[in-house]
């Protein structure tokens, strides 16, 4: 097999959660990029709308699905229907997710003030969706003995971070584990599952707050590269966990974030 044999994902049928914007969206272009036919998720179909052209312009195939993946059944059904009308189902990401509010150096991120309407609807896309989403994968993989499951965790997920809202990292470190856990069953299957923990990237969540020049600088402060991350800079990684260039790595979270795990 050649190196670009490695990284090629042709003939190959991924569907990405939280595809409508920011990493999801750049993991799906660099999937599409390595000749994937790419089923991009979300909440937002009108967004979906919009992105899906440019997704196929990169060089495969793409199509929009409008999912909740907080809705376990609504999750396992739109996978069974992806993997009946395609053949298979090769590459699961396992992107969506949402903030959780400010971390606790504000009043309102501190543990007394936690919201329990915002915890449940945290823990309800950021884990319950990054399960049933694994978990759907999971059992076609299984049958086809063969696939990659790819999981958004956050370096929030490894360590504690003062930015974050305590819902955002109970329910990026419980990712974390839920990708050893999950790549311990299913080896034997020649299913590989492995996490990314982005750092700060410049995206949407919390409404575009780290797009704010303050916030942003508060985030680049703690990176030692000195600047926060495009969401361009996912795709690389995205890429070699999702091809057959990741034949010996399973039950990974990799960060990527300019050198915060490093400190």
């Amino acid at each position: 097999m050649t190196h670009t044999e490695r990284f090629s994902l042709k003939g190959k049928v991924a569907l990405v959660t939280g595809a409508a914007s920011g990493l999801g969206l750049a993991i799906s272009e660099a999937l599409a990029e390595a000749g994937a036919h790419v089923v991009l998720t979300d909440m937002d179909g009108a967004a979906l709308d919009r992105v899906c052209p440019g997704v196929a312009k990169a060089g495969g195939r793409a199509e929009t699905l409008v999912l909740d993946v907080s809705d376990r059944a609504a999750v396992r059904a739109a996978v069974d229907e992806v993997a009946a009308r395609h053949g298979s189902l090769d590459v699961m990401v396992a992107n969506a997710g949402v903030s959780a509010g400010p971390g606790y150096l504000t009043e309102t991120g501190q543990i007394n003030a936690v919201d329990d309407a915002q915890w449940d609807r945290v823990l309800g896309i950021n884990l319950t969706g990054v399960f049933a989403s694994v978990q759907a994968a999971a059992k076609h993989m299984k049958r086809q003995r063969g696939g990659r499951i790819v999981a958004v965790a956050s370096v929030a997920g490894l360590k504690s971070e003062v930015m974050c809202g305590y819902a955002y990292t109970a329910t990026k470190a419980a990712v974390v584990n839920l990708v050893r856990q999950a790549a311990m069953e299913l080896a034997p299957y020649g299913v590989m599952v492995n996490g990314i923990a982005p750092g700060p990237f410049r995206t949407n969540i919390a409404g575009g707050r780290i797009r704010q020049p303050e916030v942003e600088a508060q985030f680049a402060s703690m990176v030692p590269l000195g600047r926060i991350a495009d969401p361009e800079e996912i795709k690389g990684l995205a890429l070699l966990l999702s091809s057959p260039a990741s034949s010996f790595m399973t039950g990974a979270t990799i960060p990527v974030d300019g050198g915060v795990m490093a400190r």
